[in-house]
């Protein structure tokens, strides 16, 4: 009966596991929400920017 130990290690390998990354998500879980984080995929790699005008040289004319 070799298969009770490998089931009962497996067992606990996944919730050691479970147990590492629960703790790891509410420390984090002040900076980031569920409705936040299930919206970051459509979220633009590159964040577009707008062009200041600048001034003609020489100044303003009146």
């Amino acid at each position: 009966m070799a298969v009770v130990p490998l089931t009962l290690a497996i067992s606990l390998c996944l919730v050691g596991a479970f147990v590492v990354f629960f703790l790891r998500e509410h420390a984090r879980g002040r900076l980031s929400s569920a409705e936040r984080d299930s919206l970051l995929p459509l979220a633009e790699e590159k964040p577009r920017t707008v062009p200041v005008p600048r001034a003609p040289p020489g100044g303003p004319r009146a």
